[in-house]
């Protein structure tokens, strides 16, 4: 059985994302949405949050079940049957920021960390975007799956 793990803060989860999730659906026999804690990040959504956004995002594709982790992500790895770290990249900023973590994560636990690009219409979406747009009352539902656009427009009110 093959397994990807995408690991990310997910706060929220962005059409981005989710492209990137979709692309490992065909691609990996059990596709895991890691939601990691960034201790240096301030969250939207608490962990609990953004588990059942991404669940309700995913439901459409049988074959991927999203977990949390708080902690070195090799050591979540490390209990997964020959995982296969999965990230996507919108530019060459993110090539050389995930970069480095990836050999960390091979030298670590011999994890290999395999890149997708992402989808060309999102390059240039982020959650901190997509929460800096929410916050001043723009529309993010361009950027964000439908349950985070609800609930997001549900916390405004």
């Amino acid at each position: 059985m093959t397994t990807a793990v995408c690991p990310g803060s997910f706060d929220p989860i962005t059409s981005g994302h989710l492209f990137v999730v979709e692309r490992c659906v065909d691609r990996f026999d059990d596709v895991v949405v890691l939601v990691t804690v960034n201790p240096s990040k301030r969250g939207m959504f608490d962990i609990d949050d953004r588990v059942a956004l991404i669940e309700a995002s995913t439901a459409h594709l049988p074959n991927v079940r999203v977990d949390r982790w708080e902690g070195l992500l090799v050591d979540y790895l490390r209990g997964q049957p020959a995982p296969t770290l999965v990230k996507g990249l919108r530019s060459v900023v993110d090539f050389q920021y995930e970069s480095p973590m990836a050999q960390m994560n091979r030298e670590l636990a011999d994890v290999e960390t395999l890149f997708l690009l992402g989808d060309p219409r999102h390059a240039h979406v982020s959650s901190s975007l997509v929460k800096e747009i929410a916050r001043l009352g723009g529309d993010i539902s361009p950027y964000v799956p439908a349950p985070v656009a609800s609930a997001i427009a549900a916390a405004a009110r």
